[in-house]
C-alpha cells in the first residue's frame, strides 16, 4: 500500500509540473504587453490541500520559473529588470510568489477550520493574485521606479499602473482565478474525499 506521504509528494509534484507548464504558456497568452498568469490556481489548490508551507513552496516554484524566464528573455519586462539588478529581480520574483502562496494557503486553512472550505478556496483565489500583483507593484515602485517611468512612456506613472498593469493584467487574472475557484474547490474536495 502506498503511504500518505508518497501520495502527497506525487500530488505536489503534479502541481509543480503544472505550475511550470502554465507559467511558460502564459508568455504566449498576452493581454497587452503582459502575460496572463494561469499559474495561480495550482498554487491555490496546493495551498488549500497541503497547507501554508506547501503553498509557499509552490509560490516559490512559480517565482523561480519567472526568474528563469527573465534571465532567458521570455519575460521582456523582467529581462529589463534583470539587466538592471539581477539579485533584486530574483528576490522580488521569488518573494512575491512565496508570499502569495503562503497567504492564500493561510486563508484557506482559517476557513477550513471554520467548516467553510469553499469560502476559503474562493477567498484564496482572490488573495493570491492580490498579493502577487500588489507586492510586484510595491517593489517595482520602490526599487525600479525609473524603469516604471520608462515603461509609462510619457504617461503619468499612476495612470500607467492603473490602466496598463491593473486593468489590463491584474483584473483579468483576478476574474480568471475567481471563475476557476469553484473548479479548484471540486478538485480539492475530490482529493480530500479520496484521501479518507
Amino acid at each position: 500500500m502506498v503511504s500518505k506521504k508518497t501520495v502527497r509528494l506525487a500530488q505536489l509534484s503534479i502541481l509543480t509540473a503544472l505550475i511550470v507548464v502554465l507559467q511558460l504558456l502564459s508568455y504566449s497568452i498576452k493581454i497587452g504587453p503582459f502575460g496572463l498568469s494561469l499559474v495561480l490556481i495550482p498554487i491555490v489548490v496546493g495551498g488549500a490541500l497541503f497547507g501554508v508551507r506547501s503553498g509557499a513552496i509552490l509560490g516559490g516554484v512559480f517565482g523561480v520559473v519567472v526568474v528563469l524566464c527573465c534571465v532567458f528573455g521570455l519575460d521582456v519586462g523582467g529581462n529589463m529588470l534583470w539587466s538592471i539588478n539581477p539579485l533584486l529581480t530574483a528576490l522580488i520574483c521569488v518573494g512575491k510568489g512565496v508570499a502569495a502562496g503562503a497567504a492564500g494557503a493561510a486563508v484557506s486553512a482559517v476557513f477550513k477550520k471554520m467548516g467553510k472550505p469553499t469560502v476559503g478556496v474562493f477567498l484564496s483565489a482572490i488573495i493570491v493574485p492580490v498579493v502577487n500583483t500588489g507586492l510586484f507593484l510595491a517593489m517595482l515602485s520602490l526599487c525600479f521606479y525609473d524603469t516604471l517611468v520608462l515603461w509609462a512612456a510619457g504617461q503619468n506613472v499612476a495612470y500607467y499602473v492603473l490602466t496598463g498593469i491593473i486593468l489590463v493584467n491584474f483584473v483579468p487574472e483576478l476574474l480568471l482565478n475567481t471563475i476557476l475557484a469553484p473548479v479548484a474547490q471540486r478538485v480539492i474536495a475530490t482529493v480530500r474525499r479520496n484521501r479518507m
